[in-house]
């Protein structure tokens, strides 16, 4: 029998005990623990955990955590009523499995609080408005739907399309706030977790954030758990006073993970094959996010979910879609058509972004996506080999110029009044001139700390426009004035 000093304490203090009657994978079927509670930890003689599901008098049915091994007669006693894991700022910086143990190589954890990791949402009356952006560093983003501290914004598109490095890069941004990332990687391979945490390792980033991590070769139980222990951990944090954003990465895995374990159950399979609860199982846990009233700290979640060949309209995706507060899509054809970050201007969304917005950006959004689209009918009339209007023309080069500035690479960052300069730069000068897009942003990164107020905008979008126009392409009088905000 496996050595286990902490399984005899609890046998020795009449702790609530019973024996494994039948395995089916993860699912364990113990005979005892009448009167346990739903979601209680459990403690096999072995060392396994499991998890508490269903309870029918001394009939009781479990996840096991650690594996599907376990043998039938094996001894299990109740070690706490609901699934505790460690949480506190002990963690920043280390990576964790879902039951809050390091795998990393830096040495073991020494945390004085826990936390059960099926919490409830902060009540109506506990929230507040959200109001403040919280910047990603992509323009592509942060002008067109920017996310706000507090939100619910899905992240969805197929593999390969550049999620990951979008969150590398949001993270990343974050260094010189005292904002809290909390990394869940659900169900991925070694290789990827590797690439993330050498990214974040690279970037600084690891600094700030936590990371919890179920791989491939974990079981499904903690597959499924990870999220919730994620939040269970930024919960914690978020108490404490700190600003904290949690990245679900991605709940695709983890509704794969739960059919699965659905299956073994035996649980009648719902649409698409899911359990008939996983919409709860995913509104429960993205509901937790928002802004506290009495401190006004945030929880900001941002649920991954993949969508192959880009069909968005599955029903993991619709549902995701229908919980979260909007959504950001990246799309393989704009990838591979060189735009990167490629995401989708026409259905993405925020649908709280403009809350925290002045009146000159959200004059800067509007007029973006106005241009933006006059590009794309330009773009479509020039694949005929007409001859364009000269308004045609003028929309053409103004939406290449934009596009142009959106693209960026992994390791660029820029902040908002960065990103601001650059774009209303390119809209003042109104396709009039050929710009050096590269010298525009490099200059704006030099001088973005001078822009305190809209005067300051005016003044130092001249002088860029100035600087780093070539030649007319015609001018400004044939454009037809300046369509830059006021």
């Amino acid at each position: 029998m496996f050595d286990n000093q902490k399984f005899q304490k609890l046998i020795e203090q009449d702790g609530l005990s019973g024996e494994v009657s039948s395995t089916n994978g993860f699912i364990v079927e113990v005979k005892g623990l009448k009167g346990v509670r739903l979601g209680a930890q459990v403690l096999f003689e072995d060392g396994q955990r499991g998890l508490v599901r269903e309870a029918y008098g001394d009939r009781v049915i479990l996840f096991n955590i650690d594996s599907e091994k376990i043998a039938p007669g094996t001894l299990a006693v109740v070690e706490n009523d609901l699934l505790q894991i460690p949480v506190g700022k002990e963690l920043i910086g280390r990576v964790v499995n879902p039951m809050g143990n390091p795998v990393d190589s830096k040495g073991s954890l020494h945390t004085s609080k826990t936390s059960g990791i099926f919490n409830q949402a902060p009540g109506i009356m506990a929230r507040s408005m959200l109001n403040e952006q919280l910047a990603s560093g992509v323009p592509a983003v942060d002008m067109f739907f920017p996310i706000v501290l507090g939100q619910r914004i899905a992240i969805l598109g197929d593999s390969k399309s550049g999620k990951s490095t979008f969150l590398s890069q949001l993270s990343a941004n974050q260094s010189g706030t005292d904002r809290i990332v909390i990394y869940a990687m659900v169900g991925k391979r070694k290789v990827d977790i590797e690439m993330l945490l050498s990214s974040l390792e690279t970037s600084g980033a690891m600094d700030h954030t936590i990371v919890v991590i179920a791989d491939i070769f974990d079981s499904l139980t903690q597959s499924y758990l990870a999220p919730y222990s994620a939040c269970a951990i930024a919960e914690e944090l978020w108490s404490e006073g700190h600003d904290v954003i949690v990245i679900y990465d991605d709940l695709s895995s983890h509704a794969e993970a739960y059919r699965q374990l659905s299956l073994f159950q035996e649980v009648d399979p719902g649409r698409d094959s899911y359990p008939g609860d996983m919409f709860y199982a995913h509104s429960s846990l993205l509901e937790r996010a928002g802004k506290l009233a009495d401190t006004q700290k945030t929880l900001t979640a941002l649920p991954v979910v993949m969508t192959p060949n880009d069909d968005i309209t599955s029903y993991l995706s619709t549902s995701i879609m229908s919980i979260t507060d909007g959504q950001i899509i990246f799309d393989l054809n704009t990838f591979r058509s060189g735009v990167r970050p490629a995401v989708n201007a026409g259905l993405s969304v925020s649908r709280v972004g403009g809350q925290a917005q002045t009146v000159r950006q959200k004059r800067l959004s509007g007029t973006l996506f106005q241009k933006v689209a006059a590009y794309n009918r330009a773009a479509e009339f020039s694949h005929f080999g007409s001859n364009l209007s000269k308004e045609s023309a003028i929309d053409l080069k103004l939406g290449q110029q934009i596009y142009e500035v959106l693209k960026q690479t992994p390791e660029e960052l820029y902040s908002l009044a960065e990103q601001q300069l650059v774009l209303e730069t390119v809209l003042l000068g109104n396709a009039a001139y050929d710009l050096d897009i590269a010298g525009l942003k490099e200059s704006a990164k030099q001088l973005a700390h001078e822009a305190k107020d809209d005067k300051d905008f005016d003044r130092l979008e001249e002088q860029l426009l100035k600087k780093h126009s070539a030649k007319p392409v015609q001018t400004a009088e044939a454009v037809g004035g300046d369509n830059a905000p006021a």
